[in-house]
């Protein structure tokens, strides 16, 4: 009989390609890890994994035994699913995520709910920007991440995810209060073309969307600073460094000194939450979609 939890462990080592990476993904030691393994060759009779480089490879038969952990542990999450479902009680362990704004602009009031709402129920969450979230669900890291799409760029999603809205998240330009179009009652991007922006970090989803929108515009921005969080990036407009996008969610208390000002053409986030289809009956996921649209009612 092939042991449960030396199949998660083949099946982690496969998702994340290496023994450090199994181990952060499991919570257990580098050691712990290979000590699972080292005990499910035996079981199986068969070499699974084999020396390359500095660390590890599957091989043939590692592969074709991690395709079927892969399945079987699916398969178990169904089941678990579908007890708790018919149970109906909100209770065990939920791990989830969110970017920072909706970390700062949701979960204090979700979390705060479900943990009155449900005592029974464990809640871990953590910040994580929404490419590394999706990827984290489907390898079953996370039970339920928030993540986004903007307006006009939207992040695929794999296969065996479902997702549901959360809510709309409109974004205003964000200029020092001396910035001639300050007194705005709306203001076009265009009008912003040469002026410094300051933008999330290189690579980032976000800061990837505004480049690919301000050049649709014709405009080439110039980026005089980066920074990860929207408060940082708030006070750095406040000190006359440059203007940036400001979306609603988790924005406030706005600095002294910074001005917001719509967009003709508004611009929006669509905040939504995603988890794994093979979840889907679980009562704890539905509870915490639940309290994230009710924190999200709250926002303004």
């Amino acid at each position: 009989m092939l042991n449960l939890e030396r199949l998660r462990t083949l099946d982690a080592l496969a998702r994340h390609g290496s023994v450090s990476g199994a181990a952060e993904g499991l919570h257990i030691t580098t050691s712990a890890v290979s000590q699972q393994l080292a005990k499910l060759e035996r079981e199986v009779g068969q070499r699974l994994l084999a020396r390359h480089g500095r660390g590890v490879r599957l091989t043939d038969a590692g592969r074709l035994l991690a395709e079927h952990a892969a399945r079987i542990l699916s398969q178990v999450q169904l089941a678990q699913s579908d007890l708790e479902a018919q149970r109906g009680q909100v209770v065990g362990e939920l791990r989830l995520s969110a970017f920072p704004t909706a970390a700062r602009g949701l979960f204090p009031t979700a979390l705060s709910a479900l943990r009155a709402e449900h005592p029974a129920l464990r809640v871990r969450s953590c910040e994580l920007e929404p490419e590394a979230a999706i990827t984290a669900v489907m390898r079953g890291d996370l039970d339920l991440a928030v993540v986004l799409d903007w307006y006009n760029k939207s992040i695929p999603l794999p296969e065996g995810l479902t997702k549901a809205p959360i809510l709309d998240d409109p974004a205003d330009v964000a200029l020092p209060a001396g910035h001639p179009l300050a007194g705005r009652d709306t203001v076009d991007l265009a009008e912003f073309a040469e002026d410094e922006w300051i933008t999330w970090g290189e690579g980032e989803f976000c800061h990837e969307w505004l480049m690919y929108t301000l050049r649709s515009q014709g405009i080439e921005p110039t980026v005089g600073h980066r920074a990860g969080e929207t408060h940082t990036q708030l006070v750095l407009v406040a000190a006359g460094l440059g203007v940036c996008i400001a979306p609603l969610l988790g924005r406030s208390p706005m600095p002294p000194g910074v001005v917001t000002v719509p967009l003709t053409q508004p611009v929006s986030r669509h905040v939504y939450a995603v988890w794994r289809t093979d979840a889907d009956r679980r009562p704890s996921i539905r509870a915490a979609v639940r309290a994230l649209r009710t924190a999200a009612e709250q926002v303004g």
